[in-house]
């Protein structure tokens, strides 16, 4: 019964400890070297078989080396590749071949890309995330090492859809997001990788001689590897890891385990059976341990053992109280501030947008300038070409038909004058007036300065025209003729020179000028901008001043309506108001011959 337990005691431990120790390494190696639109490369055929060997012999469980894979043999490499990956603790891919970075991205080039502009870039290669995503299922390391830094000849000859993308040197720098996880370049980011004057390249040879030390951290022996390609480079290329790794070491060959010679101890089963139980280190294997072994020395021990992980569990309990109270302090905290915060933050984000928005406009609006800007400077120069080609097959005709004339003549000094004559001169081609003339118009055109068409006639908008040119672009050119020097100079600006200038009710919008238009109630002032339009005032018309006038006149002849005069009269009686709707009148009162003059009250 106690060599079952004891059995069952060995079997349990070594599950738990053989299952941590017999890792599951897997590897895929990628060579790309006969390319078909560049030349062939010697190496990454010769590094990718080196490299893929020492892989084997170093115990991995499996290694694929591929060569010379186009794209959809790459795509299908990695697909399946990551597959594999998913039950393995180790993973490496190494690629050695062409790759290319564009706006701070790399990708690797497989054999059949041709990359004839930047947009290719997209559609002919693979992202170096695809090799990342391929190796991220391992559980313990990821790894992707990159001879990839070669001098890239599809940059020098890959034409641009923007003038203004980057097409870097090397490879960028990458930050990995997953833990565990390093990329090595054969070269610092920006620069480039020697391909090595041997059979392999520098880095390749150092790889192979650090890597497969058993026990050596895979952060030491890359840090080898870069003393080494220093060294036999010249201090010219330096490799470089990108990503981190845990505290503890980690390395691409597992130690080797120390010898131990035989035990003539008595208690050597239940020691055995105690560094097991020592080595899984939980409460399972204690506790198992103490069901084949209830009494002795190494009971005891383990007894302690088993304490320790019961303070320790104790400890992870309070400690895991202690954060889940500080964590409802802070989210109670965090609650109270939540909406002050989400309203900064939608402020922030409404502001951020605002930014994004403009300076994208802003963006596409001198991408527009520049793409007109280098289409009016290839025009110009065709049609300085084209002026050249035709001066200069007409000064061919011209000499031509001079040594002609000469050889019949035979005159030796003629002769030697008519060879004279076709002796290329420094000073520029003599082209007509009228030629000149056209040219310089069509460049003031171009920056600006002239509104009409190029006729080669120099009118005095012509002249007005570049004297335009002189006062903004700070010359001292004569504006009453054309000249060559005039031309050269306009020619080297590479965009507007002279402001452009609208029409009233228009303004300047880049190269064009549009109308203005105000919002319902304004209107566009003398001096172009959109003002209030004022309230009018009721102006009386000529009917109605006529009206008013028959009105006052009627108003005058009427009679007077019968009121209290507010008259006082006075007799022998006194005096009193004279009445309501009556007045005084004079007269004599009869009597003696001449009368006496009176006042009476008459009242009609």
């Amino acid at each position: 019964m106690g060599a079952f337990r004891w059995f069952s005691l060995l079997f349990v431990v070594w599950l738990i400890c053989g299952s941590a120790h017999a890792e599951r390494r897997v590897a895929l190696v990628i060579g790309n070297s006969a390319y078909k639109s560049v030349p062939r490369l010697t190496n990454p055929v010769n590094d990718a078989t080196l490299i893929g060997g020492m892989f084997k012999k170093a115990g991995f469980d499996q290694v694929d080396i591929k060569l010379d894979l186009n794209a959809a043999e790459m795509r299908r490499a990695l697909r399946d590749f990551g597959g594999r990956a998913r039950e393995t603790d180790v993973a490496v891919v190494y690629y050695a071949g062409h790759g290319i970075e564009l706006d701070g991205t790399n990708y690797l080039i497989p054999t059949d890309a041709t990359l004839e502009t930047d947009s290719d870039v997209l559609d002919e290669t693979l992202p170096l995330d695809r090799a990342l995503f391929a190796v991220e299922p391992a559980k313990q390391l990821r790894l992707v090492i990159l001879d990839a830094c070669r001098d890239n000849p599809f940059a020098k000859t890959m034409k641009r859809t923007i003038a203004a993308r980057a097409i870097g040197r090397g490879l960028a720098k990458v930050e990995p997001t997953s833990p565990n996880t390093m990329i090595a370049f054969a070269a610092k980011a920006g620069s480039t990788a020697s391909d090595g004057d041997s059979r392999n390249s520098p880095f390749a040879a150092a790889l192979v001689e650090r890597l497969p030390t058993p026990g050596l951290d895979l952060r030491k022996a890359f840090g080898f590897v870069r003393d080494d390609v220093l060294k036999n480079t010249g201090y010219k290329q330096e490799p470089y890891v990108y990503g981190s790794l845990g505290g503890d070491d980690v390395s691409l060959v597992p130690a080797e385990p120390a010898a131990t010679g035989p035990q003539a101890s008595p208690d050597d089963a239940i020691r055995r059976g105690y560094e097991l139980a020592l080595q899984a280190g939980d409460r399972d294997a204690w506790e198992a341990f103490l069901r084949a072994f209830p009494n002795g020395f190494y009971a005891d021990l383990a007894k302690v053992q088993l304490k320790k992980i019961a303070a320790e569990e104790t400890r992870a309990a309070a400690a895991d109280k202690a954060r889940q109270a500080e964590e409802e302090k802070t989210r109670l905290a965090a609650d109270r501030a939540k909406k002050v915060e989400q309203e900064k933050a939608a402020v922030a984000a409404k502001a951020a947008e605002d930014a994004r928005l403009g300076a994208e406009r802003a963006k596409q609006i001198e991408e527009a300038k520049a793409a007109a800007a280098e289409q009016r400077r290839k025009e110009a120069e065709a049609a300085v070409a084209k002026a050249l080609a035709e001066k200069q097959a007409a000064d061919k005709a011209a000499a031509e038909a001079t040594a002609k004339q000469a050889g019949e003549k035979q005159i030796a000094a003629n002769t030697e004058q008519k060879v004279a004559a076709v002796v290329p001169s420094s000073t520029p081609p003599a082209m007509s007036p009228q030629e000149t003339t056209k040219l310089v118009q069509s460049e003031l055109r171009r920056v600006g300065c002239l509104t009409s068409s190029a006729d080669g006639d120099w009118s005095a908008a012509s002249q007005r025209s570049l004297t335009l040119f002189n006062k903004y672009a700070g010359t001292k050119f004569d504006a009453k003729l054309a000249s060559f020097d005039a031309l050269d100079a306009i020619k080297a600006k590479p965009g507007r020179v002279c402001p452009l200038v609208c029409d009233h009710g228009f303004r300047a919008d880049g190269d064009a000028c549009v109308k203005i238009t105000c919002r319902a109630g304004y209107r566009v002032n003398d001096d172009n901008e959109c003002e209030k339009l004022q309230d009018k005032k009721p102006v009386a018309t000529r009917d109605e001043a006529i009206k008013r006038d028959e009105q006052r006149k009627r108003t005058e002849t009427a009679p007077a309506k019968p009121q209290a005069s507010g008259q006082m009269i006075c007799n022998g009686a006194g005096c009193r108001p004279v009445g309501k709707g009556c007045r005084i009148a004079s007269g004599y009162s009869p009597g003696n011959g001449s009368g006496i003059l009176i006042q009476r009250e008459v009242c009609d």
